[in-house]
């Protein structure tokens, strides 16, 4: 029978054809704290992927669940955009007990927008990217769930097209906190520049990209949100702190700038 689990950090596996065996586990210095990316769980990873023990959609749906106690609003509907962050509106929803409507759709016929030239294809791949669901929003307040904002704009062109096709208002909700600092350790995120929170603009980041509110998911938020399900499990049977070499850990090194290693410059 088949087998997964995940390779653990510092885990030497010898596969063979009879079975899976654990060499050996390299301790960490220091009894340092793991620091696997948090970003992973919010954006990179597919949504059935298992880190940790857990599922990614879970932890995305409590990250939705956490926003929608931090940032509640008066609205009438929670959407996303089609589709990364559905997990994450759909825990939002049901803490807020709003319904959850779709209110765009996705167009299979067009290219990634984000690979366009420039910004105004973007901005034009957008609008061709996604159909108007008009009907199931028209004169509604609409909070819209993003799982991140990185340069903002991506989010403007549909905030106008949502307002064009009869939303009363749209509240923008973001599933993750703002990215602030670049990350050394292989995740190509764009110059601290470009980066829409450090940038003029995020001081009123409602009015520039066209919405009625933003609020973005806390640090500690997010932390607990992620953290929450493997400490419970630990809790519930000590034997398996063994299987997390030294403390439990995650690098949020581009939201809070702390990184998990020296830089040597």
């Amino acid at each position: 029978s088949r087998y997964y689990r995940e390779v653990l950090p510092g885990e030497i596996v010898k596969i063979s054809r009879h079975d899976v065996q654990t060499l050996d586990v390299v301790r960490r210095p220091e009894g340092d704290p793991s620091a696997f990316c948090i970003f992973e769980y919010v954006y990179f990873a597919r949504p059935d992927s298992i880190f940790e023990g857990q599922m990614v959609y879970s932890v995305r749906r409590r990250c939705g669940q956490q926003l929608a106690i931090e940032a509640p609003v008066e609205a009438d509907l929670v959407s996303t955009v089609p589709e990364s962050a559905t997990p994450a509106a759909l825990g939002y929803a049901q803490k807020c007990g709003l319904p959850y409507v779709e209110v765009l759709c996705k167009n299979r016929y067009v290219g990634r927008t984000f690979i366009q030239p420039n910004m105004r294809l973007r901005q034009l791949g957008v609008a061709k990217k996604f159909g108007v669901l008009s009907d199931n929003f028209k004169g509604k307040r609409v909070v819209i769930i993003d799982d991140s904002i990185v340069r903002g704009n991506t989010i403007s062109p549909i905030i106008k097209l949502l307002r064009e096709s009869g939303a009363k208002e749209v509240h923008i909700r973001v599933a993750s906190p703002p990215i602030r600092f670049p990350c050394y350790m292989g995740i190509n995120i764009p110059t601290k520049e470009e980066l829409i929170a450090n940038r003029p603009e995020f001081h009123d980041l409602a009015n520039y990209i066209g919405a009625d509110s933003v609020v973005y998911l806390s640090v500690e938020g997010l932390v607990s949100s992620v953290q929450e399900s493997i400490k419970a499990r630990q809790d519930s049977n000590p034997k398996t702190q063994k299987s997390f070499i030294g403390k439990l850990g995650h690098c949020t090194a581009c939201l809070t700038g702390d990184y998990p290693v020296e830089l040597e410059w």
